[in-house]
């Protein structure tokens, strides 16, 4: 029977946590039974993406069909490219952060959102930098991954706004550009500091820069208690609803993959060609950052945590951020599914 794209009620369950040497071998025997009659799930994200690590755990395992499910994943050049296939029905799910969801929600399309990482940029400096804290940075040449909307910066600047008595926008130089050319600037010594995206954060400390403050410590001090999950998968609730053994069979492949990745230094060598580690420093950085990011819990206190977050969000972003979304919507976070 083909996978229902109707629209119904779900409910969700606990993914299960293994150990990753039982994960393998439990995949080993019912991926042969879980080939027949998988429903496909079809999954939208960034072709080079590092989301692609645990997709590549989920398949070359099997964890998908042990799960009942074929995943089927549709690699595109941008962020917006995928939210554009979910919206026109190409695929079922995409990867994407809950802000943008709340501002769907405000505008009357139910798209709804499940925690995939905490994996989180921060502030780097060069070693020997004069900059050991934020105030540090006035008048210092800033550079910003994302442009002026940036999540990580909106939140830096609430924060020099609240607790450090100047405003982050006014007082430090800035400089937007693409991550990958920030890392070369701030290397060539161009920039005074750089606040990048995770991955491009962990080749920088590879490199022998120091960190001054991760987005994660920023959350913290603006009051949050717990890692807030900055993406995660993205799918239109009703949808789910009608699809539930798919959707909690993704999930649960997921969170199998994330164990085996916790615990198996051989499952991250077995990947080392997909993360393009330009050597060993940078490896174990990208292993070590990845692995930091993966949720722990995700319940009533992390989505208050995230409540709060958004709402700083929402004064530093305005309509431009959030649109019409001034409160984080009802129905954001997806109920059915807790850890």
């Amino acid at each position: 029977m083909s996978v229902s794209r109707s629209r119904g009620c779900a409910r969700g369950r606990r993914g299960p946590s293994l150990w990753p040497a039982v994960l393998i071998a439990l995949a080993g025997l019912f991926v042969a039974a879980g080939a027949v009659g998988a429903e496909p799930v079809r999954l939208a994200v960034l072709k080079f993406g590092t989301v692609n690590w645990e997709l590549d755990v989920i398949k070359t395992h099997g964890l998908d069909r042990a799960e009942g499910i074929s995943l089927e994943v549709l690699g595109l050049a941008s962020k917006n490219a995928t939210g554009v296939a979910l919206q026109a029905g190409e695929v079922d799910i995409i990867v994407t952060d809950w802000i943008w969801v709340s501002r769907q929600r405000a505008e009357g399309v139910g798209y709804t959102f499940v925690p995939f990482s905490t994996a989180a940029g921060a502030v780097m400096v060069p070693a020997a930098s004069p900059v050991h804290g934020l105030g540090d940075l006035k008048g210092k040449r800033l550079g910003i991954a994302g442009g002026p909307l940036d999540k990580s910066w909106l939140l830096l600047r609430g924060l020099t706004q609240r607790n450090l008595g100047f405003d982050a926008d006014r007082d430090i130089d800035k400089a937007f550009a693409a991550p990958p050319l920030l890392n070369e600037q701030i290397l060539a010594g161009r920039l005074d500091a750089v606040l990048n995206f995770w991955h491009y954060t962990a080749r920088l400390e590879a490199a022998g820069l120091r960190r001054v403050m991760g987005v994660d410590e920023i959350t913290r001090a603006l009051g949050a208690d717990s890692p807030i999950p900055l993406i995660g998968f993205v799918f239109d609730d009703v949808w789910a609803e009608a699809n539930r053994e798919q959707v909690m069979g993704l999930l649960r492949a997921s969170r199998k993959a994330k164990a085996l990745l916790r615990e198996s230094d051989a499952e991250w060598e077995r990947l080392r060609p997909l993360m393009k580690a330009k050597d060993e420093a940078t490896f174990r950085a990208l292993r070590d950052g990845y692995r930091r990011g993966i949720p722990e819990s995700w319940g009533a206190k992390e989505q208050a945590d995230a409540e709060r977050i958004f709402r700083i969000l929402a004064e530093q972003g305005g309509a431009k951020l959030v649109g019409r979304s001034k409160v984080l919507q009802d129905g954001t976070f997806w109920p059915h599914f807790s850890y």
